[in-house]
């Protein structure tokens, strides 16, 4: 999710296209949460739509890590950086970009439940290693971690993989195609054995058991990997047809979502079409997005300098804004007060909580890895 959005603090290498989907995929995600406030409890179609949004904003950040990490490996690979030295210098690089931000927002969970006097059932000695969803429903704690559990894995597993590889085999971008659609393949696999061995009876149970499961939707960022490899290995075709690349997908996302409004589709009595085509259409349909915004020119200056706050304050806005500040406004705020108060409330909190951690937090470790440890 918003973990591997790269942050480059040289102004000047910055890419609008990547920063607008880091924007809009930090923006669906809040927008979704604020109806929790507005409409607590929900019986509109409209409403329910708006929160399936949000959760497509997470699958965006999925396809973008996938396409931003999967550039990095490939450039490895051609400046043939592929000893197992090369790949500790890039978890080290990872880890600095996602865990101290964690680490902070895990520690404030756990304060604000002590406070509270609410009872930690969960093990949260799962949580430092990102375990909490490994292979089972993640616990009602720290939910936005879900998404990180996913891409730390997606990282560390395929990478190892790889590097393996390239002492049996000659080092080449193929090796990495191979390896990813490998993986792919393997996702398959334990999705015929979920869909075999499990009995949904609703959506939100498909959510927990399935869809926030480390094992069955790292392939989400792997789809990226692909994106970025056939980008790179097709550049001039996808630059040529990107805006009809990009109305296929618009098309494939909004009729596949009618279909599903349409003939009422839900994972208890369409269970095959949930756990083998709507993610993986979804997250290609995201995918084929990538082409036009990649070419969009940069704007006048307020939209460009609007996107970029957004973009580099994702990952932070992405850690506090539901388990931190809306539930805390869920707990403590009086009732009585006005749904609007309390949809600025958030919103005010959510961007200065934000600026705070991305100002004392995130953006001195980032300093400290770019001169550490070199790209």
């Amino acid at each position: 999710m918003v973990n591997d959005s790269i942050v480059i603090i040289i102004k000047n290498n910055r890419v609008f296209g990547l920063d607008l989907l880091r924007a809009v995929a930090i923006s669906l995600v809040v927008i979704s949460h604020i109806t929790y406030l507005l409409f607590p409890v929900n019986n509109s179609l409209i409403v329910t739509g708006v929160r399936v949004i949000g959760a497509v904003g997470v699958d965006l950040f999925f396809v973008l890590s996938g396409f931003l990490i999967g550039k990095i490996l490939l450039k490895k690979i051609e400046e043939n950086k592929t000893t197992f030295s090369d790949l500790i210098t890039f978890w080290k690089r990872r880890w600095l970009r996602t865990l101290p931000n964690y680490a902070v927002v895990l520690i404030i969970n756990v304060l604000i439940f002590i406070l509270l006097k609410e009872p930690l059932t969960i093990n949260l000695k799962l949580y430092p290693l990102f375990l909490q969803n490994m292979t089972t429903a993640h616990p009602n704690f720290f939910t936005e971690a879900w998404s990180l559990s996913v891409e730390e894995y997606a990282y560390l597993v395929l990478p190892i993989v790889l590097y393996i590889t390239f002492y049996i085999c000659k080092k080449s971008a193929k090796l990495f195609l191979w390896t990813t659609l490998a993986f792919i393949v393997f996702g398959l696999l334990l999705k015929i054995n979920f869909y075999n061995n499990t009995n949904i009876h609703s959506y939100k149970e498909w959510s927990s058991l399935f869809r926030k499961v480390v094992i069955y939707r790292v392939d989400a960022i792997y789809v990226g990997f692909l994106l970025i490899y056939l980008y790179q290995k097709f550049t001039i075709f996808f630059k040529k047809y990107r805006i009809i690349i990009a109305l296929l997908g618009g098309v494939i996302f909004l009729g596949m979502h009618a279909i599903i409004t349409l003939f009422h589709m839900e994972p208890q009595t369409d269970l095959a079409f949930y756990v083998f085509v709507y993610l993986q259409l979804l997250i290609i349909s995201l995918g084929m997005l990538f082409p036009y915004v990649l070419e969009l020119k940069t704007p006048v200056f307020w939209i460009k300098k609007i996107v970029e706050y957004v973009s580099t304050r994702s990952y932070a806005i992405y850690l506090i804004n539901y388990s931190i500040i809306l539930l805390g406004i869920q707990r403590i705020i009086c009732v009585s007060m006005s749904k609007g108060v309390k949809v600025i409330l958030f919103c005010v909190l959510t961007l200065l909580l934000s600026e705070l951690m991305y100002a004392f937090i995130e953006l001195p470790v980032l300093r400290y890895r770019d001169k550490k440890y070199k790209r």
